[in-house]
């Protein structure tokens, strides 16, 4: 059963009021093919705010201890969110996220892997550069700019689509993609201030 839809209502109608959520940039999401969603991480409200705004049902890596927790691990399941154990290789993570990709959906990760304390973008992981280029899907990078305090206004700000195509034929590192795509969203972060 998928509640995406359900959610996306309900959380719609609470946060878009709550933090006077503006988007930016929703004509520049590819309306078909696989999509890798790359997002700076502020705070654990960054999901259901990508979620909520994104033309498009995304489907979140989450990080496997949620889905111990009683509430969560039924409906992150219908919310499209999969689990993904931090910290080490999880191959059934990477399986079950190229297949997403390669079957045309939308995947949203995090590439700082965990939130920052500072508020400043942080170094991308490899991870996001490897499903870049192997995932046969466009990049989308993306910035959330403001604090997650009431009725102050909360950007979220999608970018360009960043083609692939030149780092799979260079054969670019994982490394080197993820600086691309890090450095996309500093360029957000820098334009949107």
């Amino acid at each position: 059963m998928n509640l995406y839809p359900l959610g996306k209502f309900l959380i719609s109608t609470i946060f878009y009021p709550l933090y006077r959520i503006e988007v930016t940039g929703k004509e520049n999401f590819p309306k078909e093919g696989g999509v890798l969603l790359c997002t700076n991480h502020i705070d654990n409200l960054d999901p259901p705010v990508v979620g909520i705004t994104c033309p498009r049902e995304v489907h979140f890596m989450a990080k496997e201890e949620l889905f111990q927790m009683p509430v969560l691990k039924s409906v992150l399941p219908k919310v499209q969110a999969f689990p993904v154990k931090r910290g080490m290789s999880d191959r059934e993570a990477f399986r079950t996220t190229l297949k997403l990709l390669r079957g045309g959906k939308v995947v949203g990760m995090f590439p700082e892997g965990t939130r920052s304390k500072t508020g400043e973008l942080g170094k991308g992981l490899a991870g996001a550069g490897f499903f870049a280029l192997k995932g046969d899907a466009v990049v989308m990078p993306c910035a959330i700019i403001g604090q997650y305090k009431p009725f102050k206004k909360l950007r979220v700000i999608y970018g360009k689509p960043i083609d692939m195509t030149v780092y799979r034929e260079t054969k670019a590192s994982a490394e080197e993609v993820t600086e691309v795509i890090m450095s996309e969203i500093g360029n957000l972060l820098k334009q949107n201030k």
